[in-house]
């Protein structure tokens, strides 16, 4: 049995309060959703920003009435001090998702980023520690790396930044482990790796690679590719980072605290891979579907050329196996995809 589904076992009876950020959105409702299934209390907290209020009635419907009593929402925005301290009264462990994310969103707008990924992140921080919240499991990013040319990516050796978001991200890991040694808080930060999966926004000019291209193959809109296609990313699906997040938010392994990991699942896939892999799916769950051609354009400011997670810390520090490469996670986001654009 491994670690993850030795917590699932103790769910069943050890219930604890969970507040997630950014709970409106893709993966904040993801981890709402699960946790609301294993016997979980849940405080939500968005300011519909990025996130969804059908997102939110989608994982009520999910989890059925007597679950869905474990759940209390707060909208609110965590770039107001008060409102991160209001939710965090009476709060065991966080899981901090709200951000504005996107490179090129920070790249086009830095100061509104700013607000939410360094304002706000310090907020919840700090409402957390005043709380007498020990867990505190963040979001970070593979963007950290910058142009560090090692592969595959190791946490302890990061480059040069190449974006606002980036620095943001940067900022986060090193508050995160002033928190640690200065309080005694026991924070964990997550590197995520191109996360695909069901609920995540296919619309918006800041729209993720799979949604998008999935939305404009469907709707025989142009897919462009920046640059010659050969950029390569270790694209992870939503179930591996549910596991993440709640093995760090009950890992007893001290040398977790104060420390970030990749979560990934150690691939790495070609932009011309993954069209041929969605036109491919595409063609199989929908008869009259056509293949299509893809459009080259140039390479996008601040993008990292190759990203590939060694996950080797994640697995020997909290027991993380992932359970869904990317031919997996495509199967069966696919369905999610077709039905819902």
């Amino acid at each position: 049995m491994t670690t993850f589904e030795q917590l699932l076992e103790r769910f069943k009876t050890e219930q604890k309060t969970w507040l997630v950020t950014g709970n409106a959105g893709f993966i904040g409702s993801n981890l709402t959703e699960f946790l609301l299934k294993h016997n979980q209390k849940v405080i939500g907290l968005d300011n519909f920003s990025t996130g969804y209020q059908h997102n939110i009635d989608d994982v009520m419907a999910s989890v059925g009435e007597e679950n869905a009593k474990n759940f209390t929402f707060i909208e609110g925005d965590i770039s107001d001090i008060e409102v991160c301290t209001n939710a965090c009264k009476d709060v065991d462990i966080v899981l901090h998702q709200a951000a504005l994310g996107s490179v090129p969103r920070s790249i086009d707008d830095p100061i509104t980023s700013n607000r939410s990924n360094i304002t706000g992140f310090l907020n919840m921080l700090t409402a957390a520690k005043d709380a007498g919240i020990k867990r505190f499991v963040y979001a970070s990013s593979s963007s950290v790396y910058g142009d560090s040319k090692e592969l595959p990516k190791v946490e302890e050796r990061v480059g040069n930044v190449l974006s606002p978001y980036a620095a943001m991200k940067k900022t986060n890991e090193i508050y995160a482990n002033v928190f640690q040694r200065t309080y005694g808080m026991e924070t964990l930060g997550l590197r995520y790796f191109n996360v695909f999966g069901r609920r995540q926004d296919p619309n918006g000019a800041y729209a993720a690679v799979i949604p998008k291209w999935v939305g404009s193959l469907l709707t025989n809109e142009d897919v462009y590719i920046n640059g010659d296609g050969e950029t390569s990313r270790d694209f992870t699906y939503i179930d591996n980072v549910i596991q993440m997040n709640l093995l760090a938010g009950t890992t007893k392994n001290t040398e977790a605290f104060g420390e970030a990991f990749n979560v990934a699942v150690g691939g790495r896939n070609t932009l011309n891979e993954l069209f041929v892999l969605l036109n491919k799916e595409l063609k199989e769950h929908i008869g009259t579907f056509s293949e299509k051609e893809a459009i080259y354009r140039d390479f996008r400011t601040g993008d990292i050329r190759h990203s590939n997670a060694n996950i080797s810390k994640a697995k020997n520090i909290v027991g993380y196996v992932p359970t869904h490469d990317i031919y997996q996670g495509i199967e069966e986001a696919i369905e999610w995809y077709i039905a819902t654009i």
